[in-house]
């Protein structure tokens, strides 16, 4: 395949221990990239070379990795989008959010709006690339796929609907190369004002039970959830869209 591919990756967190390892999700974009370019895929990370856990990409089978050096703190946007314009990369892939650090997934959609490229949120598999043209499939909830042609070049984030990642072996690790690029540090005069704090996952919403009786709190306690509350929006306008999605935050309290 002549379709240049780049994989972009971070450094990743134990859920326990909190200890460095390889991000789960770029762990998956590196699958992905080398199951569709093999040894010509290029592995990309913004930030400290020392990092002992960026060696744990090199033992999927990688002969080296590229590293944008720069300390932490710093705006990896703007080397980022600098280093993809001059590779001439076609098909960009990354992790859904980092595991580390400000953790908010925006990274993938501000660096497809500063290239000018189109993004698909969810990849799955990439199924061809023909004439400048992916047919991808794209993770829908509920295990669903939906079919996609999308011009090249393009930005994708992967999930877990993503190929598992292989086993990093320590052999390949320890041989692998890291390639060392000097680039302008600008720092994240957001990041520096903000206060970091542990991610922590919403509550889910208790139905109110009304009954009278001990038995039927128990039943109405007990009874299999039925679904049907959803609304599928096809066909609709972006006006139309977003009316509908605005609607439904007003209903459920968000938007006032």
């Amino acid at each position: 395949m002549n379709t240049k591919v780049i994989s972009l990756v971070s450094i990743g967190a134990h859920p326990t221990s909190g200890r460095p390892r390889r991000a789960d999700q770029d762990s998956r974009a590196v699958e992905l990239g080398l199951q569709l370019a093999g040894d010509d895929l290029q592995v990309l990370h913004a930030g400290d070379v020392a990092e002992p856990a960026l060696r744990a990409y090199l033992g999927m089978g990688l002969h080296q990795l590229h590293v944008l050096e720069q300390p932490q703190g710093a705006d990896a946007l703007p080397a980022l989008c600098e280093y993809l314009q001059g590779a001439g990369a076609q098909l960009v892939l990354t992790g859904t959010q980092a595991e580390t650090g400000e953790g908010s997934g925006m990274l993938p959609f501000l660096l497809a709006e500063k290239l000018g490229w189109p993004m698909i949120v969810g990849l799955a598999e990439v199924e061809s690339i023909d004439n400048g043209v992916a047919q991808v499939l794209q993770a829908l909830p509920r295990g669903q796929r939906r079919r996609l042609k999308v011009r090249l070049p393009m930005l994708a984030t992967v999930d877990n609907a993503a190929p598992k990642p292989r086993q990093s072996a320590y052999g390949p690790a320890q041989r692998g190369r890291l390639a060392v690029d000097d680039v302008e540090v600008i720092n994240d005069a957001l990041f520096d004002s903000a206060e970091l704090q542990p991610a922590k996952p919403r509550p889910k919403r208790l139905k109110v039970i009304k009954a009278k009786s001990g038995a039927d709190r128990m039943k109405a306690a007990t009874a299999k959830a039925s679904g049907g509350g959803g609304q599928v929006l096809k066909g609709l306008s972006a006006e139309d869209g977003a009316q509908a999605i605005l609607k439904a935050l007003i209903e459920e309290g968000v938007v006032r």
